[in-house]
């Protein structure tokens, strides 16, 4: 059994939860769905952040130098070889393997410094913007720019954090650092980095101060709120194509100049977004009232519900000290059984116990939407803890256990020191008090039902 969803933290064994770090921690198999925003930089009151912005600039405007110097082809190659950063695994692609821009793409988003006076002459002061003017450049391409260009920056960082948590950094060689003095793509350059364990391809951290979900300037946010749709689309065109507001944009620089400056005025209202934001308290209440008036069993889907309600609620009563994985469905003698699945942090003695004691890396809750949990329940859950995952895990059900199935647990822990013990409805009300009251994290709950567990087994 491999650890579900893992992250490098994890495979290294650093007990450190999100919260508790700079930068986002990487996962091995798939990208984090949040992308650098070169704006944030741009607002930032680091010097450190605000001299960044400015060199990813100066090296996007420089493009339009080299087009003036006849050295299209190498304006070309460049823009191509940022294109696509790997290294940093942002995004939403399942291999962290995406694909560079094509020629005639990149000719495109040169030819705005041809085709807008104002480019040509005065260069772009936020460089996404090129997103309101090609199509296919979307937030992506815009992270992935931003951090080519910054690679080097990026490099020194990764190797700060790692000597600051222990993680452990190989030699590898990297296609591609953007070399800021000479403006140019040093490729095959030797440097030092944790590597995917896997692959061995290279990894780098970007600061969680940096990412959002989308890009402060984006063409969404345009379309919807700036865009003078009366002046592109006709009254009876029933769809608004895309293609006619960026040709209209590349036709009428002010409107978009306009729209930067609103954006510009309102950066206050620009936010980095948290890999992992917790519910407010008013929604946590409903949540647990609609799960306590909910039937057991399955009929209706009371099943369903009471997986997808008690799966938001715990990720943020749980929070921080247990970073949600995610959700997973497995299948035990023809049975569906639905999991939580959480990363076990340590940062609290009781979850450092249970990494110790049972060797759990990672936290298994298996919610049962029943009256009782029988035997067979407990024999599922049984089957499940063991190697990677550990001997601790939990049941998310309605009632308490019977004394039979309790003894039995106890037996469980005696026979072969694994551990399962039960959440009910009562914990849960209890946990969402804590929540509401913030005197205590409602994970210690938690701790109690397995401190009263351990009482019961022979010592």
């Amino acid at each position: 059994m491999q650890l579900i969803r893992p992250r490098i933290t994890d495979y290294h064994g650093i007990s450190k939860c999100q919260a508790d770090l700079d930068f986002a921690i990487q996962f091995f198999d798939e990208d984090i769905p949040l992308y650098v925003d070169p704006f944030l930089l741009w607002k930032s009151p680091s010097q450190q952040d605000q001299a960044l912005h400015t060199a990813i600039t100066n090296s996007f405007n420089y493009l339009n130098y080299l087009l003036k110097k006849k050295r299209e082809t190498d304006a070309v190659n460049i823009l191509i070889g940022i294109s696509e950063c790997s290294e940093v695994g942002l995004g939403v692609a399942k291999t962290r393997k995406g694909k560079k821009i094509g020629e005639k793409q990149a000719q495109q988003v040169l030819s705005l410094f041809r085709d807008i006076p104002e480019y040509s002459q005065f260069g772009f002061t936020h460089f996404e913007a090129v997103q309101l003017y090609i199509s296919g450049i979307s937030k992506d391409r815009v992270s992935d720019i931003a951090c080519n260009y910054i690679k080097s920056f990026l490099i020194d960082y990764t190797i700060e954090q790692c000597e600051i948590h222990g993680i452990p950094i190989e030699s590898v060689i990297l296609d591609g650092i953007y070399n800021y003095k000479e403006h140019r793509l040093d490729i095959n350059q030797k440097a030092y980095l944790p590597v995917n364990p896997q692959t061995k391809s290279p990894i780098l951290f970007t600061p969680k101060r940096w990412l959002r979900y989308t890009p402060w300037i984006n063409f969404d946010d345009y379309f919807r709120s700036y865009c003078p749709k009366d002046e592109i689309f006709n009254p009876e065109e029933l769809e608004e194509s895309r293609v006619k507001v960026l040709n209209y944009n590349r036709e009428n620089y002010g409107v978009v100049e306009e729209y930067i400056k609103y954006k510009d005025k309102t950066s206050r209202d620009c936010k980095n977004d948290p890999l992992f934001s917790q519910i407010p308290v008013l929604s946590a209440s409903r949540k647990l009232s609609e799960i306590l008036k909910l039937n057991t069993g399955k009929e209706d889907g009371a099943d369903w519900r009471y997986e997808n309600l008690s799966s938001e609620l715990l990720a943020s009563l749980l929070y921080p000290h247990l970073d949600f994985a995610q959700t997973q469905s497995r299948t035990d003698s023809g049975r569906h059984i639905r999991d939580l699945i959480f990363y076990n942090n340590r940062d609290l003695d009781f979850l450092n116990d249970i990494f110790t004691d049972y060797g759990n890396r990672q936290l298994i809750i298996e919610m049962k939407n029943v009256r009782s949990i029988e035997r067979e329940h407990i024999n599922q859950l049984n089957r499940y803890l063991h190697d990677a995952i550990g001997r601790f895990g939990v049941f998310l059900t309605r009632n308490p256990l019977s004394k039979p199935m309790f003894e039995n647990t106890v037996d469980l822990w005696s026979s072969q020191r694994k551990c399962i013990i039960a959440l009910t409805d009562d914990d849960l009300k209890l946990m969402v008090e804590v929540y509401e009251s913030k005197q205590r994290a409602p994970i210690e709950v938690l701790k109690k039902k397995y401190v009263q567990f351990k009482r019961a087994c022979p010592s």
